[in-house]
């Protein structure tokens, strides 16, 4: 899972060429462990690593109290790394290495000097290209793979016109009338197209701006929170509804419009 020597290149041009959010569903869903898989029984050196980040770690405080597992710190990953092996060992696991304990715990293919060379290599042409025009730019994204000897491949990515980050044109979701606030909220931090950390919510009702939920600020939180349980039909949005959403994820706003039809979950239209 994490062998091998792998990493990609892309040119980015503002305005022009999709950019990051554009590509997100080409990107697998994060890996997630059953917890009692890796409490009780733990199949793959990946268990072994990832029951002493999550279990060991805040168990047995190897550092300072309260201090949080840095994958960047040496000492931390040097730490996880042996009473991984230690697990493995104990269930007759074989595979746990210090690169595959960091890219677990990073959720990260570890960085390869010799890979960061050739990616640098094609990024330090690209600009050169950029800032030259001697000849046409990457178009516009590049794929490097040794694991299996070596393997390049380029393709065009092209930009999303309903990006939430690179476009300016409102998403529309639908739902049921029964949908909660609660609802809306949550679907806004899982969906693979937004993946939000804590989306702040508002939208405009008979001429003024009403606040539905946010939770970066205490006591506009506390004031909020009960918005969460009502149904966002109670709360005035109606059929068509615009909501503009904030967040630290999005570089601006998100302009969102909400339908309403009968007996469907939630999806992006």
């Amino acid at each position: 899972m994490y062998t091998g020597f792998k990493g990609n290149a892309r040119v980015i041009l503002p305005g022009l060429s999709p950019c990051v959010d554009c590509t997100l569903d080409l990107y697998p869903p994060q890996v997630n462990y059953p917890l009692c898989t890796i409490a009780s029984k733990p199949r793959l050196p990946e268990h072994c690593v990832e029951y002493v980040n999550i279990l060991l770690w805040t168990k047995e405080k190897p550092f300072e109290y309260g201090v949080s597992l840095d994958g960047d710190n040496p000492d931390h990953m040097q730490w996880v790394f042996e009473k991984a092996q230690g697990r493995a060992r104990e269930y007759g696991i074989q595979g746990v290495t210090y690169r595959l304990a960091k890219g677990v715990v990073k959720r990260i293919i570890p960085a390869v000097a010799s890979t960061n060379a050739v990616i640098a290599a094609v990024c330090a042409t690209e600009v050169f290209k950029l800032a030259t025009s001697c000849s046409k730019p990457l178009q516009n994204f590049m794929v490097f793979n040794d694991t299996d000897g070596v393997y390049t491949y380029t393709f065009e990515a092209e930009r999303k016109e309903d990006c939430i980050s690179c476009s300016t044109k409102p998403i529309s979701l639908t739902f049921t009338t029964d949908t909660t606030l609660q609802q809306l909220y949550d679907y806004l931090k899982e969906n693979q197209k937004f993946l939000m950390k804590a989306p702040s919510i508002t939208t405009v009702i008979d001429g003024k701006n009403k606040t539905l939920y946010m939770p970066t600020l205490d006591a506009v939180e506390r004031a909020t929170r009960p918005n969460l349980q009502q149904k966002l039909t109670d709360l005035g949005v109606l059929d068509g509804h615009h909501i503009v959403v904030a967040d630290a994820t999005t570089p601006k706003p998100v302009a969102i419009i909400v339908k309403f039809e009968q007996e469907m979950e939630p999806c992006a239209t």
